[in-house]
């Protein structure tokens, strides 16, 4: 059976079972918060339980190592959307220890792409297209400096209200210990 086989059919249970009433809150954080965090499988309950959040207390917003990689992409849209439409009044940055991000490599992606065939004429393409693909798909060094940057790109753009506090933190995804590596104040 598939994945997505499995999924329907436990769904089909949960709604018959009306198992989603105990989820039920409105579209507004209660908290306040956005929460930008990298999409690794370890922190999908460990956070939320690490810092007491609830369904319903936060935004979440999800990318590979908790990188902000442009001040007009779909993460920073996201983030002004839950400021202006959805009452959140802070944002956390939050990257992990041992995240897969700091140990990716352009070239060895870009050959793991052309051995799943993506052609060389593709790749030409997004280079004359002014992409510049091992940038782009670069991991990082450290993740206290990837978070600060990512914290930088949100606290210092044009369209962030006065008064957004950006934090950036880094946690553990074996104990759930958070490490403040950027206070906004």
């Amino acid at each position: 059976m598939s994945v997505l086989n499995e999924i329907l059919e436990f769904n089909h249970q949960f709604v018959g079972n009306k198992e989603y009433e105990r989820f039920q809150t409105t579209k507004f954080p209660d908290k306040g918060l956005v929460i930008v965090s990298c999409m690794d499988t370890r922190l999908t309950e460990l956070m939320p339980s690490a810092m007491n959040i609830k369904n319903g207390d936060v935004k979440i917003i999800k990318s590979a190592g908790a990188v902000i990689s442009h001040p007009f992409g779909s993460i920073m849209r996201s983030i002004l959307v839950a400021i202006y439409e959805l009452k959140a009044e802070e944002v956390m940055v939050i990257g992990h220890y041992d995240c897969g991000m700091s140990n990716v490599n352009a070239d060895g992606l870009i050959a793991k792409m052309k051995d799943r065939g993506v052609e060389d004429s593709t790749l030409d393409t997004l280079k004359y297209s002014g992409l510049d693909l091992k940038k782009w798909v670069q991991g990082f060094e450290s993740v206290e400096d990837s978070v600060r940057n990512s914290v930088e790109l949100v606290r210092n753009h044009p369209l962030l209200p006065e008064g957004i506090k950006v934090h950036g933190l880094v946690i553990d995804p074996s104990s759930g210990r958070l490490d403040l590596v950027d206070r906004g104040e």
